[in-house]
């Protein structure tokens, strides 16, 4: 059933951007919407020029999507959102942190921003499986809280997870070469875009499962109060996480037993494609956790500045009282829930009205007419920026697959007592366990090197590698015919 509704949305998308593209309308010669090569970034100043390989923002705003009046009930504009009036959303609250820190602040979100664009255009390259979400549109959010934490803290995240694994410090590299399931990738290559994982930088990782990750958080601030530290974990969620029973059950928890925990509900407007109004009877989603003892507050999750305010005070309290904190950061996702996701439940005047918030460009812009940089200076690090996922993309597409003896590893049960094959391969007529892959013995890995082989599928090259490496170090007979199996070992 899920894969027929992916399909046929899918294939909707499709056909709305071939009706827009071949209509009876000739298109105009000069278009509002950047073009092929040109920057997401809007802005009074322009279209920033982008590397060859970035991709234009296409939020599907200007492609499938209704327009107003058309059948799309859609969610909120900015100022159609309850309560926003009484945090100063879009309201300059704070000054500026020093330059370096500034700095900081705007290439980490340039390169949230670029690296979305690209792992979009690899996705519909192939280059990358399964699902993909992307934040673009949240950078401010992201970038604000991660700021806020000391090194020794901890943070979870969704499976919408890139960006926090590049602001927290993973290599860009080690972030593309897992989105394409390669072995140099922070999880190598067994997570993909869903399940990043770093723990030298205390990623936790994301998670596939809406609420999932909550009863995780409150396990891993249980760890860090009975070891007797001050620190603490930020947790972010969606807003559809809030109606999940693990919400009630780990804010009830929290409280408690006064875990040093931070949750952050990244509030972009919709769960999946169901509006806030929609899916929640309360909007203000600060104050789903006041009655299970955690206080909530509310931040503009398009201000890094606010974002990283509130979340700093936040953590204080987490720290310092005992008292964990529950913070809604009201933003707002420019793509859609996936790229599988046609955009049918919003209008392209909702998602312009949003994008004239762009956090990237109204920091920029503040930098700017404070005189901390000029646009000349923002364009250098725009452009280094593309620079460095160039450099992402050409490392993770060298990277090799993972070995097929692998296939196995870090696959395990916590009872020994009981007597089972826990994992089973089936590939060959000597059926093993799959702990013992790579003891199984020749035949059994020839005849799976050979089915995948002839199936197509995994690292073509590596394999033939290793067949080459295997001929010159036999004993020099001569090579083996088309019709016996590949060598020993390979990709999958």
């Amino acid at each position: 059933m899920v894969g027929a509704w992916l399909a046929a949305h899918a294939a909707t998308a499709v056909a709305h951007r071939f009706r827009d593209k071949f209509g009876a309308e000739p298109p105009d010669e000069r278009s509002e919407a950047p073009q092929p090569g040109e920057s997401a970034i809007e802005g009074g100043d322009g279209w920033v020029p982008s590397g060859p390989m970035a991709t234009s923002d296409a939020t599907q705003s200007g492609d499938g999507a209704p327009t107003q009046g058309e059948n799309a009930e859609g969610g909120n504009g900015p100022g159609d959102v309850v309560g926003l009036k009484e945090i100063g959303f879009g309201e300059v609250k704070h000054g500026l942190p020093d330059k370096e820190t500034c700095l900081t602040v705007l290439e980490k979100m340039l390169l949230i921003r670029r690296f979305e664009e690209r792992a979009g255009e690899m996705y519909a390259k192939a280059k990358i499986g399964g699902f993909l979400h992307l934040c673009i549109g949240e950078e401010a959010t992201i970038v604000g809280a991660t700021q806020a934490l000391r090194e020794t803290d901890y943070l979870m995240s969704t499976y919408r997870e890139h960006g926090q694994a590049l602001a927290r410090g993973t290599h860009p590299n080690a972030v593309m070469a897992e989105l394409f399931g390669r072995v140099d990738g922070c999880s190598h290559g067994r997570g993909g875009s869903m399940h990043l994982f770093d723990w030298d930088k205390r990623f936790l990782g994301g998670y596939g499962i809406v609420g999932g990750s909550l009863p995780l958080s409150a396990g891993v601030a249980l760890a860090a109060d009975y070891g007797g530290t001050d620190d603490v974990i930020l947790s972010m969620m969606g807003d559809g996480a809030t109606n999940q029973g693990t919400f009630g059950e780990t804010m009830n928890l929290a409280a408690l037993w006064k875990l040093p925990v931070v949750f952050v509900i990244i509030n972009n407007q919709f769960g999946m494609g169901t509006a806030l109004h929609r899916h929640s009877a309360v909007t203000d989603l600060s104050m789903k956790a006041q009655g299970f003892g955690v206080p909530g507050t509310r931040c503009d999750g398009m201000d890094v500045l606010d974002v990283h305010d509130v979340v700093t005070k936040a953590l204080r309290s987490a720290r310092e009282d005992r008292q964990p904190q529950l913070v809604e950061a009201v933003t707002y996702r420019f793509r859609g829930h996936s790229m599988a996701d046609p955009e049918e439940y919003r209008t392209k005047d909702e998602v312009e009205e949003w994008r004239e918030r762009d956090p990237i460009q109204a920091f920029a812009r503040r930098l700017r007419d404070e005189d901390v940089i000029s646009q000349e200076q923002f364009e250098e690090l725009d452009q280094k920026a593309i620079e460095t996922v160039d450099e992402a993309t050409h490392f993770a597409d060298e990277s090799p697959f993972p070995d097929l003896d692998s296939l196995y590893d870090d696959v395990y049960v916590l009872d020994s007592d009981v007597p089972a094959w826990w994992t089973i391969d089936e590939r060959s007529p000597e059926v093993h366990r799959g702990e013992q892959e790579r003891e199984a013995g020749e035949i059994p890995h020839q005849l799976a090197e050979a089915g995948a082989a002839y199936a197509n599928v995994g690292d073509r090259e590596a394999r033939a590698r290793r067949q080459q490496k295997e001929e010159e170090a036999g004993d020099g007979e001569g090579e083996t015919s088309g019709d016996e199996p590949e060598a020993e070992g390979g990709a999958d």
